[in-house]
């Protein structure tokens, strides 16, 4: 009986971590995240639209009626879990916003816009240590990539004080990120 409780026991141990390793390729080596290599390479995380939390979306105004984008924001269960319980982003944490052109129409409650195509995504990795200093993309406490349609697999970005930081200057207070506008952060 002892025997078998302990081959369930590794049994159950290794459907765990081919979970894991499903949930989080590891990318040319070990590194604090699965989705930065050894030289601070961010890439877009698969599956983060369906395992992910959804923390909530933002609205861009068009010149008309009707939205001209929306931004649909997601981050990882178990950073989401330490966020609330400590409200501090942990190290290796990921973010993932999309930027979605719109569609906007008249319906019978009124003009409505809805998610369109991707336009752009943008990845935040976040890095309490400072590991990549030499990396124009890192700084600030945070990884920051940018990834356009139609190549949505090729990251963009350059530097992330010209390509990123502009956008997140309002939100400095607040670690970069506008968590006012994520009601599952809230306790």
């Amino acid at each position: 009986m002892l025997a078998m409780r302990w081959i369930l026991r590794g049994a159950a141990a290794m459907v765990i971590a081919v979970a894991l390793a499903d949930a989080a390729p590891t990318r040319g080596g070990e590194t604090f995240s699965a989705y930065v290599d050894a030289k601070g390479n961010i890439s877009l995380p698969a599956g983060y639209r369906t395992t992910w939390v959804f923390l909530g979306a933002w609205s861009i105004a068009g010149d008309e009626e009707g939205a001209k984008e929306l931004h649909n924001v997601y981050a990882q269960p178990e950073a989401v879990a330490t966020y609330r319980a400590t409200g501090r982003w942990p190290d290796g944490a990921v973010l993932v916003k999309e930027v979605r052109k719109t569609v906007t129409a008249e319906l019978t409650t009124g003009t409505a816009s809805r998610a369109g195509q991707i336009a752009v995504i943008f990845v935040m990795v976040k890095d309490a240590k400072g590991r990549f200093k030499d990396n124009p993309l890192w700084g600030n406490g945070w990884g920051w990539g940018l990834f356009k349609a139609p190549n949505l697999a090729k990251q963009v970005a350059s530097d992330f004080r010209t390509d990123c930081l502009g956008c997140h200057l309002p939100a400095k207070k607040s670690d970069w990120i506008y968590v006012d506008g994520y009601p599952v952060l809230r306790k």
